[in-house]
């Protein structure tokens, strides 16, 4: 099997919401077509929304289940913070220790899908 293109597919009642938030966190541009939007980063499709207009958010961690969710490992964690939260994004869950090596946040986006931020501290005695 020869895999051409891939794209990870997000379903939504609001498009334009859903779309602009993953444009945000990704630095990307929107492609808009009638039931379908398109998340481009420097040309190439990184996510995309399709209409879903009876979509149900997963309550994480109890309630509805995911389906799929998102790690994305950034170098600053507070600025990464503060840019979903500016973007739509909802905190769901804080690491309880932040301080040493490895953690992550989980958030929801806009149409509800979790998502977490991650993060891995390095010690300056390597």
């Amino acid at each position: 099997m020869e895999i051409t293109h891939q794209v990870v597919v997000f379903d939504a009642a609001d498009l334009n919401s859903e779309s602009r938030f993953w444009a945000g966190v990704l630095g990307g541009t929107v492609d808009f077509e009638d039931d379908w939007r398109t998340v481009l980063v420097d040309g190439s499709a990184k996510v995309a929304v399709q209409l879903a207009p009876e979509h149900v958010p997963p309550q994480w961690p109890d309630g509805n289940p995911q389906q799929i969710h998102l790690d994305l490992w950034v170098a600053d964690i507070e600025e990464a913070h503060e840019e979903v939260l500016a973007l739509g994004a909802v905190l769901l869950k804080a690491v309880d220790d932040e301080a040493p090596g490895e953690g992550f946040r989980v958030y929801a986006d806009p149409a509800g899908h979790p998502f977490c931020l991650c993060w891995v501290k390095r010690s300056d005695a390597a």
